[in-house]
């Protein structure tokens, strides 16, 4: 057994229960149980997590069994499934049990979509004052919108993101993942660890009350501060950078390559390369300030060169002067990337069956509290019999730690 293997990652003895599906609640899930909390997926009995029928593709089992959409299996790694009818009163008091041997409660329902059940913060605030209750919807808990579904491609488009996405003469782009759902996850996580700390030092839990459109408002970064100092609203550059030139795809003799030049220093060193010294001097491209007012002529003089190499040449010319550079890889090439294959981002689990799911491991590396992964995406209900007897066992054996 390996050093990595003996150590525990840091949220072991944490306990998670999940009543969440589709993407932003499983996301956070799944990085939690990653650094090692027990989550406890909670799942309709009919059908389960709607992301199971989510394809093709779907995996396959050794035996040619469906073991769910690829989909479902990108989110739902490291957890234990129950099958529970939330409608039912026994399935309402079950979860009212693990609610209250639980650290964390995650839910992606309706505003008040769970307080008919019983099952609502300030409802399970009271059998476990220390629970951490996260709360994911569309627009959160209070405002307007608060009683709105909240969909993550909506939610692009209504905060602004997909008007600077796309090209200029074209319509208005969405991203090619749901990064509302994906960043709200991310977001989640950093708040329930928070959250986790305070307990820990008070003992009192509370409400993470989470909404995909504060967060996918908020991750615009630099495009907000544009607009908030400027009072213009940015618009669609396709692939160019709003405050810095060159920084786009430009065509080379067999594709296309990125070029990121973030200084004055990478500019000159790359119009040597390209045979185009003087651009540097000129008083129109000299300094990063001036090539923004100059775009397009920055851009026609570059290309204009670039179209002349081939992309594995001008790369490695790049490389060996310093200029950021990079290649527009397909997700089968960023696999065999030989970075990607030495950071060991793919992982493969085996299920009991023998058969083998791929995934991809979380990105976070820590050296004395490393993560893991242990177990592939759970069946429909997999683990209800072994849930069920836990909570017949006395709760100082299962409860979580974080007070």
């Amino acid at each position: 057994m390996t050093d990595a293997q003996t150590k525990k990652p840091p949220l072991s003895g944490i306990r998670v229960l999940e009543l969440a599906r589709v993407l932003a609640g499983p996301w956070a899930g799944q990085m939690l149980a990653d650094m090692g909390a027990d989550v406890i997926k909670v799942e309709n009995p009919d059908g389960g997590d709607d992301t199971r029928a989510w394809g093709p593709p779907f995996v396959e089992s050794v035996l040619g069994e469906n073991l769910s959409a690829a989909y479902y299996h990108s989110t739902n790694r490291g957890k234990r499934s129950i099958a529970i009818d939330l409608k039912t009163e026994e399935g309402q008091a079950t979860v009212r049990e693990l609610a209250a041997r639980a650290d964390v409660l995650i839910e992606n329902f309706k505003r008040g979509g769970l307080e008919k059940y019983g099952l609502d913060y300030e409802s399970l605030k009271a059998i476990n004052p220390k629970l951490v209750y996260c709360s994911i919807t569309g627009f959160g808990q209070d405002g307007p919108y608060a009683d709105l579904a909240g969909y993550d491609y909506i939610v692009q488009g209504m905060s602004g993101f997909m008007s600077v996405t796309g090209a200029p003469d074209g319509e208005p782009m969405k991203a090619g993942v749901a990064i509302a759902d994906i960043f709200t996850g991310i977001y989640a996580v950093t708040a329930i660890q928070a959250a986790l700390i305070h307990v820990m030092r008070t003992g009192e839990g509370q409400l993470v009350d989470m909404a995909l459109l504060d967060v996918q408002a908020g991750i615009l970064a630099n495009q907000n501060m544009n607009y908030l100092v400027s009072g213009t609203a940015p618009s669609r550059l396709g692939n160019s950078h709003p405050n810095i030139s060159p920084y786009e795809v430009v065509p080379v003799a067999d594709g296309h390559i990125i070029l990121a030049i973030g200084n004055d220093g990478q500019f000159r060193r790359l119009t040597r390369i390209l045979g185009i010294e003087a651009m540097a001097d000129d008083p129109l491209f000299a300094t990063n300030k001036a090539r923004v007012a100059s775009r397009a002529g920055v851009r026609g003089m570059v290309t204009a060169e670039t179209a002349k190499w081939q992309k594995a040449d001008l790369l490695e010319a790049c490389g060996k002067a310093a200029v950021p550079a990079g290649p527009i890889n397909s997700i089968a090439e960023m696999f065999d990337d030989p970075q990607v294959i030495a950071r060991k981002l793919r992982i493969d689990l085996e299920a009991e069956d023998g058969t083998v799911i791929p995934g991809v491991r979380s990105p976070i590396v820590l050296s004395e509290t490393p993560l893991h992964y242990h177990r592939p995406s759970p069946a429909l209900g997999e683990h209800t019999d072994e849930i069920l007897a836990e909570l017949r066992r006395p709760e100082t054996e299962t409860k979580g730690n974080a007070g």
